[in-house]
């Protein structure tokens, strides 16, 4: 089984200001050994086991995050400030996210370090962290690096998958918090499972889709409800 994590899924839970560039997680079944991504992403095979990729465990680029404790927009545009349009709060938005240090001093969610680890020691599972870098990359690739080696260790570097379209990579599950994901594959192998984030809990998922709320939450019963299928 591979499961794959994306950012989002690991890193700081800033506060929201909307959404500008997102990461999550995944789950790819092909009968080969298993796999597991949390945080960022994932890759297996072998009968009735599963591969699975996932990001979880590595910060998310929300833009929110230099406003940590302060509300929404305003704590990017200051209290009492209004933006004139969208675009006014996109570019305060992204000259947070694109700022150096916002990836690499991101906070790992609770639970999220130890359960990519559990994972990653689970039977016939492996664990990828699939995440997407920013258009203006500057300083997010190698933030996002660094960030996977100083909380996950240097082992877990080499597991990571680098990519802006998700649907190409093959796992059995995907631990994402962007609640749509769309790209070259419109058919991708992973199941998507949204990982609940200030910015998707007014989702309301039609059926089948499932939710994970928290690492807090039965992550081991998903993964073992994939191997049954």
């Amino acid at each position: 089984m591979r499961a794959l994590a994306c950012a989002g899924a690991g890193g700081a839970a800033p506060a929201c200001a909307g959404s500008g560039e997102p990461g999550s997680g995944i789950w790819d079944r092909d009968g080969q050994r298993g796999r597991a991504a949390a945080g960022a992403g994932g890759h297996g095979r072998g009968p009735g086991r599963l591969r699975g990729r996932g990001a979880a465990g590595i910060p998310r680029p929300l833009p929110g995050g230099a406003a940590r404790g302060a509300g929404g927009a305003q704590g990017l545009l200051g209290a009492g400030a209004v933006p004139q349009r969208a675009e006014d709060l996109a570019a305060k938005v992204a000259s947070v996210y694109e700022s150096p240090g916002f990836f690499l001093d991101l906070d790992p969610i609770p639970g999220a370090l130890e359960a990519v680890q559990e994972m990653l020691h689970m039977q016939d599972t492996e664990v990828f962290i699939c995440t997407s870098p920013l258009r203006k990359y500057e300083h997010c690739i190698v933030e996002k690096y660094k960030w996977v080696e100083k909380h996950l260790g240097p082992e877990f570097v080499e597991r990571i998958i680098l990519t802006r379209d998700k649907t190409v990579v093959a796992a059995d599950l995907l631990f994402d918090d962007k609640d749509t994901i769309q790209g070259a594959e419109p058919n991708p192998s992973w199941e998507h499972i949204l990982f609940t984030c200030c910015h998707n809990r007014h989702v309301q998922l039609p059926a089948p889709r499932r939710r994970l709320r928290s690492w807090a939450d039965d992550w081991k019963a998903i993964l073992e409800s994939k191997r049954r299928k």
